[in-house]
């Protein structure tokens, strides 16, 4: 019989360091766009931020099988989602007036604050497809799967909302023939 001392290669402690330094990554890597994205969702950058810090520990929590996902992004973006639902059920589904004015004083990362309106105005399963698709860029699949949704699903939802955000606003789009911006010549 022989006595092992000392660490050995593939150690619990070894593991431990290992997932500990991925996720390290991931959360260097992904924290920031993933903020970005709820806030564009939720609408509201206070709540986002709370969203995707408990995102992030529930994460790190299961870090093993999160991190064997094919897409841990969409995990997080998922269970922020969920965090918040619950957090707004808990608070009467009526968020207190500090997050209101706190989201209308102060859009993320927007230009235009017509695309901010917008994307306020349409209905939150939507504005979470078009989120998922356009602004994290993940394919239908990987948006089904982060949403718990067929296919079939994102597709009519990402199709609902992008109507609804090109006739709102249609005034940016520089190649429509009724923007009134494009019509700068006098005519006779």
């Amino acid at each position: 019989m022989e006595i092992v001392t000392g660490s050995t290669k593939g150690s619990t402690s070894d593991l431990s360091l290992a997932t500990a330094t991925s996720f390290e990554a991931f959360w260097s890597a992904q924290r920031g766009p993933l903020g970005r994205a709820l806030a564009l969702t939720l609408g509201d950058r206070q709540l986002a931020g709370d969203a995707v810090d408990e995102a992030m520990a529930r994460a790190y929590q299961h870090w093993p099988h999160v991190g064997m996902l094919e897409n841990p992004s969409g995990w997080v973006y998922r269970v922020g989602l969920n965090w918040t639902r619950s957090f707004l059920r808990r608070a009467r589904r009526t968020p207190p007036s500090w997050m209101v004015a706190d989201s209308a004083a102060a859009p993320i990362d927007m230009r235009e604050p017509a695309i901010d309106s917008a994307l306020a105005a349409l209905p939150l399963t939507q504005r979470s497809v078009v989120v998922c698709r356009l602004l994290l860029g993940l394919s239908e699949a990987q948006t089904a799967a982060a949403l718990k949704l067929r296919p079939g699903t994102v597709k009519s939802r990402l199709s609902r909302a992008v109507a609804q955000l090109s006739t709102s606003l249609a005034h940016l789009d520089p190649y429509d023939s009724n923007n009134d911006s494009n019509n700068d010549k006098e005519t006779d």
